[in-house]
C-alpha cells in the first residue's frame, strides 16, 4: 500500500439495461476471466427467473435482497498487549455495499443446482424474504459484534 496518497476509487459505468451502478457492481463481481457478456447474461437470467418466481420486478427484488444483506456492524482483530481482540465496529457504506455483492455471489455459488443463473435467482429471492446463506452470514457477524461488544472500549 502507498504511503502517499489513498489508492483513488474508480468510477464504473452504470449497467446498459437498468442504467444502475450497484447492478453493474455486482456484474463485474460475479464476471470470471474478463467474460462480462457472460456475467451480464447470468445477472440479467438471474431477475428474470426471480421475476416469475418471486412475482415481483427483478430490479426490486435485488434492492430488497442488497438492503437485508448489507450488515451494519462488524469484528476486527485488535492486538493489544500480546492478546488479540474482536472489536466490533461499524461499517462504512461502500464496504457494505461490497460485503452484501460478495455474500449474495459467493452463497449462490454455493448452492446445489443447476445452472448459475437458476442458483443467483434463488438466493436473490431468498435474500428478499430474508432467508438464505448471505442472510445467516450477515446474522453471524451480527452475532460475533454482539459477544465481543465488551471490547467496544479498544476501537482506534
Amino acid at each position: 500500500m502507498s504511503r502517499k496518497h489513498a489508492a483513488k476509487k474508480r468510477e464504473i459505468l452504470p449497467d446498459p439495461r437498468f442504467n444502475d451502478l450497484v447492478v453493474a457492481k455486482f456484474i463485474n463481481c460475479v464476471m470470471e476471466q474478463g467474460k462480462k457478456s457472460v456475467a451480464e447474461s447470468i445477472v440479467y437470467g438471474a431477475f428474470d427467473a426471480a421475476e416469475k418466481k418471486g412475482g415481483d420486478e427483478g430490479l426490486k427484488l435485488f434492492k430488497k435482497a442488497m438492503s437485508n444483506v448489507k450488515p451494519t456492524v462488524e469484528v476486527k482483530s485488535r492486538r493489544i498487549g500480546g492478546a488479540t481482540y474482536q472489536v466490533p465496529v461499524e461499517v462504512n457504506p461502500s464496504r457494505k455495499q461490497s460485503l452484501a455483492i460478495r455474500w449474495l455471489r459467493d452463497y449462490a455459488r454455493e448452492r446445489s443446482g443447476k445452472s448459475m443463473v437458476e442458483k443467483l435467482a434463488d438466493e436473490i429471492i431468498d435474500a428478499s424474504n430474508n432467508r438464505g446463506g448471505a442472510v445467516k452470514k450477515r446474522e453471524d457477524v451480527y452475532k460475533m459484534a454482539e459477544a465481543n461488544k465488551a471490547f467496544a472500549h479498544l476501537k482506534w
